[in-house]
């Protein structure tokens, strides 16, 4: 809730530096690059990504993602240390419908918004941070509420998606319907 509503981990930003990236959430990343101007750190749950125009520019903050999906397979295990210590234990799941109800209690609202991938997954924006979510069909036995709706499961938390983007996003996949 809190990445939701402020766009930051723990403070950290997704225009911060490698380094200052680090200060927060620690040395223990794996560190992964496709070539000179790319490069991303994974930090279990999280993952922060840069890009530069040359070896001799500075690296640039691109945009951070939270692989919630990875609770699922790894449980608590795959959660930073000093995400774990401000946070506690994370369960395997987190369901959207009770993510956006709590958000709501704060004050934090979501707007859905249409993606080439629906209708096995949906997408929601917070506006303000301009951070989205990715959520899809439980792949937990059972879960279903009554009827044969499913329960939706949080499969990935993103920044930063501008409203640009949004609108883009409205007018080339607008006629589908978000779910």
């Amino acid at each position: 809730m809190d990445v939701i509503a402020s766009g930051t981990v723990l403070g950290a930003k997704p225009t911060d530096s490698p380094d200052q990236v680090s200060a927060i959430l620690g040395a223990d990343f794996a560190e992964n690059s496709l070539d000179d101007q790319s490069m991303w750190r994974d930090y279990g749950l999280v993952e922060f990504f840069w890009a530069r125009a040359s070896r001799d520019h500075p690296w640039e903050g691109h945009h951070f993602t939270l692989q919630v999906h990875r609770l699922a397979h790894r449980g608590g295990s795959i959660v930073n240390g000093a995400i774990r210590e401000r946070y506690g234990r994370f369960d395997r799941r987190l369901g959207f419908e009770k993510l956006e109800r709590l958000l709501a209690k704060r004050g934090v609202h979501m707007e859905d918004v249409p993606d080439s991938n629906a209708p096995a997954y949906t997408l929601h924006w917070q506006p303000v941070s301009q951070v989205s979510v990715t959520a899809r069909p439980s792949q937990g036995r059972g879960r279903r509420r009554r009827g044969s709706e499913r329960v939706r499961d949080v499969y990935a938390v993103s920044s930063t998606m501008s409203a640009e983007q949004v609108a883009w996003y409205r007018a080339r996949y607008g006629h589908q319907k978000a779910q």
